[in-house]
């Protein structure tokens, strides 16, 4: 009998979120199923980890047919290697991570932990796939996505994604009949326009609080943030080489 292909899941909104849970159970129906996920919300840490505290690994049953659920103390990046070392007796054939609540499109692929354990499973020779709904609701409606869950996961096991790439999967907040399709594109060229709030605490003592607006700069119709507005699920091939090959002669040239 062949053997199912095994499947880490991992996430950056914590263990128990309806993201993670529910691609849990899509995940289910594909392979065997291994969790490690953080034991809290880590939204925004990137590729961080953690070098200066110890790390903790709880065994759970969150869901009865799993026998490999861990939550670890950890970042996304953390679940990971974590996950490769310690826990799974075999090399994962796929690893999955989100589904996040809220938006990794364009610039954000930066900042997200969500696709940052995609990209460290990615560095570690896994295909990986990282999956985000443009919905930042606790209550999202992730059922109204699982189908192109399901149909990307099965495409990317059956086609094998390329070597040294990692997806990076957008969803629009739709129902499943008013989701256009799928397009693969190019990441938009977006920024994060950014300011802090100062404010005082009942002690007087100054603090700041981070706030800031997206700005699609790209009007590009071969764009995942073009997609998203209407009404694709964006796919974007991402890799971890962040060589600038094109300005290698240019830079060639200087008096160095």
């Amino acid at each position: 009998m062949k053997q199912k292909p095994l499947i880490l899941v991992t996430n950056d909104d914590g263990i128990t979120a309806p993201g993670i849970r529910m691609l849990v159970d899509i995940m289910k129906e594909i392979g065997d199923v291994a969790v490690v996920a953080p034991d809290s919300a880590q939204s925004g840490m990137g590729h961080a980890v953690t070098i200066n505290n110890t790390l903790t690994l709880e065994k759970v049953s969150i869901d009865p047919d799993l026998a490999n659920e861990y939550a670890c103390s950890g970042t996304p990046v953390d679940c990971v290697k974590i996950a490769l070392s310690q826990i799974l007796d075999r090399k994962p054939d796929l690893c999955v991570s989100g589904i996040n609540h809220g938006s990794n499109s364009s610039i954000n692929v930066i900042y997200s932990g969500t696709m940052s354990a995609a990209l460290e499973a990615g560095m570690s020779g896994i295909p990986a796939i990282g999956f985000s709904l443009l919905d930042f609701s606790w209550n999202a409606d992730f059922e109204q996505i699982r189908p192109f869950v399901k149909k990307i996961t099965d495409e990317a096991l059956k086609n094998v994604i390329p070597t040294d790439v990692v997806l990076n999967v957008n969803f629009p907040k739709l129902k499943t009949d008013e989701i256009r399709g799928i397009k693969v594109c190019r990441q938009a060229k977006a920024t994060w326009m950014e300011n802090f709030d100062k404010r005082l605490n009942p002690h007087g003592k100054e603090y700041y609080w981070l706030k800031g607006e997206f700005v699609n700069q790209d009007k590009g119709e071969d764009t995942d943030e073009w997609a998203l507005k209407n009404g694709y699920v964006s796919v974007v091939p991402v890799h971890f080489d962040l060589t600038a090959h094109q300005a290698i002669k240019r830079i060639n040239n200087w008096d160095l």
